[in-house]
């Protein structure tokens, strides 16, 4: 009788971590993936060009990609990219904003994540020669 009784809040805390870690490494990746776009961008790696000049487009494709492997669906509404930026008052910077919303296995459970949290990441990279 009192393993019944406990068992369903003990339940729903050990999701709750789960889900909570889930969010954490879904945060992790995103810091990842903006971290690598801006030195693709900065260093003109393959990836992030086209006939040897920054491609936006493939810049897009390389994180959305890199954000999949992570398996994190990012669209190009959910990426920014300049590279051509100031970053902490310095010039001459490549940047990457990602943003995505995070959606959990068990909305009905974990009412507070239902709609998911809006998690975003933000990294600069000097750009090459500069």
């Amino acid at each position: 009788m009192e393993f019944a009784l406990l068992s369903v809040p003990l339940l729903l805390m050990l999701l709750g971590v789960v889900e909570f870690g889930r969010m954490y490494w879904t945060q992790h990746v995103l810091e990842e993936i903006a971290n690598a776009g801006a030195r693709c961008i900065g260093v003109l790696q393959s990836g992030c060009t086209k006939n040897g000049a920054y491609d936006s487009a493939n810049t897009i494709s390389y994180i959305s990609g890199r954000a999949a492997i992570g398996g994190i669906p990012l669209t190009s509404a959910n990426i920014v990219v300049n590279n051509n930026t100031s970053c902490s008052g310095l010039t001459g910077f490549s940047s990457v904003q990602v943003t995505y919303t995070f959606v959990t296995m068990l909305p009905s459970f974990l009412s507070s994540l239902a709609n998911g949290p809006h998690l975003s990441a933000s990294a600069c990279f000097p750009n090459q020669g500069a």
